[in-house]
């Protein structure tokens, strides 16, 4: 359940990236993929470190948490394909 708590709100939070950052935008579909493999990566990540729901539970602290860095991990990756397109491009 955790991780799919964190590919959703990786694909949400690669939406909002590429909303906020036009230049980096890469269309809803890119931004969504993008999203997903973040949110998966960042909610992957924050397990290993303990947090997150780690231990299973599914508390509202670690709703929040694997939303967060879904969220987080998602806009991230979504930078770093837009940057990396960017500099293809030119």
């Amino acid at each position: 359940m955790e991780l799919l708590i964190g590919l959703i709100s990786g694909a949400v939070g690669g939406n909002v990236a590429g909303g906020v950052l036009k230049n980096l935008n890469q269309g809803t579909l890119i931004n969504s993929i993008s999203g997903i493999v973040g949110g998966g990566l960042g909610g992957q990540i924050l397990g290993m470190m303990g947090a997150g729901g780690a231990a299973g539970g599914m508390d509202i602290g670690s709703i929040l948490t694997q939303v967060a860095g879904g969220g987080v991990g998602g806009g991230v990756v979504l930078a770093i394909v837009g940057v990396v397109k960017n500099m293809m491009a030119k």
